[in-house]
């Protein structure tokens, strides 16, 4: 008789190396009508979500009319268009008078289907612990039994100071890079080229950040999201940034800011072909010897480099890549305990 197959995250994780489960792009959206098709553009894409929908509260609401805007987020983040409940919103800063009215229309009006709450502009760690204590006790308030995940945008001195410890802060689920703020941070001392394609990738002080960012992240469990490319109508410079944040930064995930930008973030976050094949080829083996090291084509296996492809095959299912029915029965069909 044989004995009953061990899934992955059994055989090769403790509960200390969990990670947030979130879609590879992060799509941002302020006004109504493009809310609205964000919305519908997310739940036509596929059976699951494969980008984020962020309502952005801070940049998007209108002088004087921040209570509506925030009322609207949280009448679409309730609503049947918010179809996979993958929708965040991004509220102002902590010390903005409408911080408070945000969270509590928020949490009132849509608390058990909004996915995280970003918050932006941060300080340092000591002012983010006081906005996620802030929005605790609304929820106490408002008797919301989920806690809602928080992330935080990291574009401050202060911020990237803290970094490690805003990372190890226990709702922290994601930390993005802010990068036009940052900049701007500098007062010119870093130049506008700074903001462009290259100069994010090349000038030292912007680069920096972006790797404290990516390594403070992996360090505590959470997800590091990638900055935006304000060339939004050049989809060969998205695909680009997009492969370089994944595979030389270290980055899970990557802002959109149009919709012309979602399938390239999610293409280029995605594994590619030959490298699911190899994941799975060597899962299938190492499942099948219980999970002991193996020789595969010559070269060493174990659980190190199981971990790895393991990550493979979880990136190709978030980014809604075709995997063999072997795949789907061995690893997917069901939740592992």
């Amino acid at each position: 008789m044989s004995r009953p197959r061990i899934h992955p995250l059994q055989a090769l994780f403790g509960a200390h190396e969990h990670r947030p489960d979130l879609p590879v792009c992060d799509h941002y959206a302020g006004v109504e009508p493009r809310m609205r098709k964000a919305l519908a553009l997310q739940a036509d894409m596929a059976d699951t979500a494969l980008f984020d929908v962020t309502l952005d509260l801070e940049d998007g609401a209108p002088v004087g009319g921040e209570p509506e805007h925030a009322r609207l987020a949280a009448e679409l983040v309730s609503s049947a268009a918010n179809r996979h409940g993958r929708v965040g919103v991004r509220v102002h800063p902590y010390p903005h008078p409408s911080f408070a009215d945000d969270v509590r229309s928020l949490l009132a009006g849509a608390g058990e289907r909004l996915a995280y709450l970003m918050i932006p502009k941060a300080q340092g760690v000591e002012e983010l612990r006081d906005a996620i204590a802030a929005i605790e006790a609304t929820r106490r308030e408002q008797g919301l039994a989920r806690a809602v995940p928080v992330h935080a945008l990291v574009e401050t001195h202060g911020a990237l100071r803290d970094v490690q410890a805003i990372a190890a802060l226990p709702a922290i689920e994601s930390l993005s890079f802010g990068l036009m703020d940052f900049v701007s941070a500098h007062h010119g001392a870093i130049p506008a080229f700074g903001m462009s394609l290259a100069g994010q990738f090349s000038h030292p002080l912007v680069l920096r950040a972006k790797l404290e960012i990516s390594a403070a992240c992996h360090a505590a469990g959470k997800l590091p999201s990638h900055c935006v490319v304000t060339e939004y109508s050049d989809t060969q410079a998205i695909a680009q940034a997009a492969t370089r944040a994944s595979r030389e930064l270290g980055y899970a995930r990557m802002w959109s800011i149009h919709p012309n930008q979602i399938r390239p973030i999610v293409e280029a976050f995605a594994p590619v072909p030959a490298e699911i094949e190899a994941a799975l080829d060597i899962l299938l083996a190492a499942q099948a010897a219980d999970w002991a090291p193996i020789a595969h084509r010559g070269l060493l296996q174990d659980r190190a480099s199981y971990r790895y492809h393991w990550h493979v095959l979880e990136r190709a299912a978030r980014t809604g890549r075709s995997l063999p029915d072997t795949a789907r029965s061995a690893f997917f069909a069901t939740a592992a305990a």
